[in-house]
């Protein structure tokens, strides 16, 4: 199944991506990562104001098949969280590059962006496994 991702976003070996939002950043998992899960029942994030450290595990999804750790992109403070994905999970699997997104955070090292693959470089990378 080919994917297409959004050539704004950033993403991290994990599948997680980032998504620069003004000031903030927008936290999900990519279409990938959701395909892979298969039937999501259940979503574990962090509390608004809990301290995201980059490569840290910020919460978990379980599917029908595993429960997966989610691993930070990028370090800073919780400001929002998708209330909605957390009581009805199956909106990350219908939308995680839209309405299916995770978390907002404020980061506390904006450059780490820099650090994560472009949409390009990830879809190669997926390709190549």
């Amino acid at each position: 199944m080919a994917f297409t991702f959004p050539d704004h976003f950033r993403f991290a070996d994990n599948h997680e991506y980032a998504a620069i939002d003004g000031e903030f950043v927008r936290i999900g998992i990519s279409a990938f990562a959701v395909d892979q899960l298969g039937d999501i029942v259940f979503v574990d994030l962090p509390e608004v104001g809990a301290s995201l450290t980059q490569g840290a595990s910020f919460g978990s999804v379980e599917s029908v098949k595993a429960v997966e750790e989610m691993y930070s992109p990028m370090s800073g403070e919780v400001i929002k969280r998708n209330e909605s994905v957390l009581s009805s999970p199956e909106e990350l699997q219908n939308d995680p590059h839209g309405e299916g997104w995770l978390l907002i955070i404020k980061p506390s090292e904006p450059a780490q962006i820099q650090e994560l693959m472009d949409a390009a470089s990830y879809s190669s990378k997926l390709a190549a496994n």
